[in-house]
């Protein structure tokens, strides 16, 4: 199989995209083309309002009474929604938010955080989607970067808020009696006390949202999600059919990415989205599988690894078999945790591909990743994907390593600060490095900047943390390079083991040693407890580059 660039996007070549992607949302029953009014008005909304707001308001008017959220504070309509984000709207801009303003918004999964969510997006004011794991020099480098002018917070992070000059308003999205709040701190309940609850007029144009990279190797940088087409939700449902009209658990939290599009899609195709109870918890997801009926789940993959980890005598409890659709995607999933899934939950696994700046890139069906666990996938419609050398050549044969770029029409436009990623043509750089196989499957090696180079040989951990992983008397297995007088870097293998592990550091490399190249076995083998993640479950590299290890 010959492997080629795809061809510069052109006017026949969206055309054509425009009319699969039409196909595409009138098959999954986004667009119904003999309600041509309901098509138009959504897409009004949308480009006055901004695509969640635009989403929630057309929902509101075309099925009004029908639940919308549910939280552990009960239950929420489209109507409810719609109405009490007008009136937390008109509090803000009582208190004085104003269109184009810039907000913060550092809440958990709640009715707290759709609303200020909503009432950015009717006010026109931009609302940076903060991490919930993050530190005070981290959120006090981004309110800053991005220039905040007011904070929407949960109490529980109101210490967080010193790292902020005083000057710069709260209000608080949730309370919990025991964070002891200052009671003069103004709330979404006193700001939309008394105020019209009727439709505002539109502002001049929308605020748009922040969604934040991981910031797993510094302060995270902002990528602006500012485009409105309602053709970005075709890149989703053409290889992922979301059910309509069902009930989605929601576990991965939704000021990413990942939480926030398949929210946002999941009310659009009129479905019901429960929540946790604000902290992720593996058997209470399954009991609200159960409890709700659920048809969708959406996860970060650690989250679905901590499910599947659970004692087999709490998954015996539970019959998930209502679930049609496990949407996954944010990082890498262990293959056996991939295998296991399909069994537990049937062929039902999802997982997509992307990132916060390139958006959707690949998607996997559960049909590829009985094939291949560890696949990525194939491109939606509408989107193209390219290999290239070092010399951003293309690569032209299956199984031959290049830099993964994407050609997405929908990609952000650059990062808040200025900067962007790498362009060639028409394609954008993931940033990550990866492989084709026979049958056009993606496959992701690793990030471009983890290779570690090792005695003149070039390692990507992914490879060696999936083989050691695989292992059943290891729950989860990370590799990272630290520096070597002789070799450059070392491989360092960081394991946490499962209760059957001997904890043995020779048998793990010699287990290494007869699967993979020499040049792969760890030099250094440490049994942690846990790995070190952020909110959104990725791999945390640099404590563990920089942890202390007793010498032998």
């Amino acid at each position: 199989m010959s492997l080629s660039l795809p061809a510069l996007t052109g006017p026949a070549q969206r055309a054509g995209d425009f009319a699969r992607g039409v196909k595409v949302m009138v098959d999954r029953k986004l667009f119904n083309p003999l309600r041509l009014d309901h098509a138009a008005r959504s897409y009004l909304h949308i480009a006055k309002f901004g695509p969640f707001a635009g989403v929630v308001m057309h929902a509101a008017q075309s099925r009004p009474d029908s639940p919308a959220i549910v939280d552990e504070r009960g239950e929420l309509t489209f109507r409810e929604l719609d109405e009490q984000s007008n009136a937390f709207a008109r509090g803000l801009r009582a208190s004085g938010v104003n269109e184009g303003d810039v907000i913060a918004i550092l809440a958990r999964d709640h009715r707290g955080m759709v609303l200020s969510m909503l009432a950015a997006g009717k006010l026109g004011v931009r609302a940076v989607l903060m991490n919930t794991g993050f530190a005070k020099p981290q959120f006090a480098d981004v309110a800053a970067r991005e220039k905040v002018k007011v904070v929407l917070h949960d109490s529980e992070f109101t210490d967080l808020m010193s790292a902020i000059p005083a000057e710069i308003p709260r209000v608080l999205t949730w309370v919990d009696e025991a964070d002891n709040v200052d009671a003069s701190i103004p709330t979404v309940e006193s700001l939309s006390s008394g105020r019209g609850v009727t439709a505002l007029a539109s502002p001049k144009k929308p605020g748009g949202m922040i969604i934040l990279t991981s910031g797993t190797t510094g302060t995270p940088k902002g990528a602006p999600r500012d485009k409105v087409s309602p053709f970005v939700s075709a890149q989703f449902v053409d290889r992922v059919p979301l059910p309509n009209n069902g009930t989605m658990v929601m576990a991965a939290p939704i000021f990413h990415g990942t939480g926030l599009s398949q929210f946002t899609l999941g009310i659009a195709l009129g479905n019901r989205v429960v929540f946790q109870q604000r902290r992720f918890d593996p058997e209470r997801t399954l009991a609200n599988i159960v409890r709700y009926q659920a048809d969708s789940l959406i996860v970060v993959p650690t989250m679905l690894q901590r499910i599947l980890d659970l004692d087999e005598a709490i998954l015996a409890k539970y019959d998930p078999t209502t679930i049609k659709v496990i949407f996954a995607a944010g990082s890498a999933i262990p293959p056996d945790v991939v295998t296991r899934a399909l069994d537990y939950f049937g062929d039902s696994l999802y997982n997509l591909y992307g990132s916060t700046e390139c958006a959707v890139m690949t998607v996997a069906t559960p049909a590829d990743l009985r094939k291949a666990p560890t696949t990525a996938g194939k491109p939606p419609i509408g989107i193209r994907i390219a290999l290239l050398d070092a010399d951003r050549k293309p690569v032209t044969t299956p199984h031959t390593t290049g830099t993964i770029f994407v050609d997405n029409g929908f990609a952000f436009s650059g990062y808040t600060d200025g900067r962007n990623k790498e362009m060639v043509g028409n394609l954008m750089s993931s940033g990550d490095v990866g492989h084709l196989d026979e049958d056009g499957l993606l496959f992701v090696d690793g990030r471009d900047d983890d290779m570690i180079v090792s005695g003149g040989e070039n390692v990507f951990p992914l490879e060696v943390e999936n083989l050691i992983a695989g292992r059943a008397d290891v729950f989860e297995a990370a590799v990272v390079g630290v520096d070597d007088r002789e070799y450059g870097k070392r491989l360092r293998a960081v394991v946490v083991p499962g209760p059957e592990s001997a904890r043995d550091a020779r048998e793990i490399k010699e287990f290494v040693r007869e699967n993979l190249a020499r040049y792969k076995v760890p030099r250094e083998v440490i049994f942690v407890d846990e790995l070190p993640r952020n909110a959104t479950g990725k791999l945390l590299r640099k404590p563990l580059i920089e942890m202390d290890v007793p010498t032998a």
